[in-house]
């Protein structure tokens, strides 16, 4: 996809604060934090939504959970953190590129959905 600002991110086009790179998996700093520390761990390959993985991108997808705990480390969350994939337009997804936040900091994040 020519056009996904992920895609970009991941290939070097677009500058980011790179926290992670393989073959598979990119991951780097959000620009608009919602946390003490908030980063972005995608696939490479682009897959629009969670709908759309399949068996073939179970060794990114798997890559990512697994690397999910090490990098928060890394970053400074030695006391958990919240790992988030928005999944279409109802789920709040805003970037078409299937990435997972990681988000955490000193205080708890606080309750998993806000009751209105």
């Amino acid at each position: 996809m020519t056009d996904c600002i992920f895609c970009k991110i991941a290939k070097g086009e677009i500058p980011s604060r790179k926290i992670y790179e393989d073959d598979d998996i990119f991951a780097f700093h959000d620009i608009n934090p919602q946390r003490p520390v908030h980063f972005m761990i995608i696939p490479k390959a682009h897959i629009a939504t969670l709908y759309d993985a399949d068996v073939r991108h179970h060794a990114a997808l798997g890559k990512i959970l697994t690397k999910a705990g090490e990098l928060a480390r890394g970053e400074g969350l030695d006391d958990g953190f919240r790992l988030i994939a928005n999944t279409g337009r109802v789920g709040g997804q805003e970037v078409y590129h299937l990435h997972f936040h990681v988000l955490g900091g000193p205080e708890p994040v606080g309750p998993m959905v806000q009751r209105l």
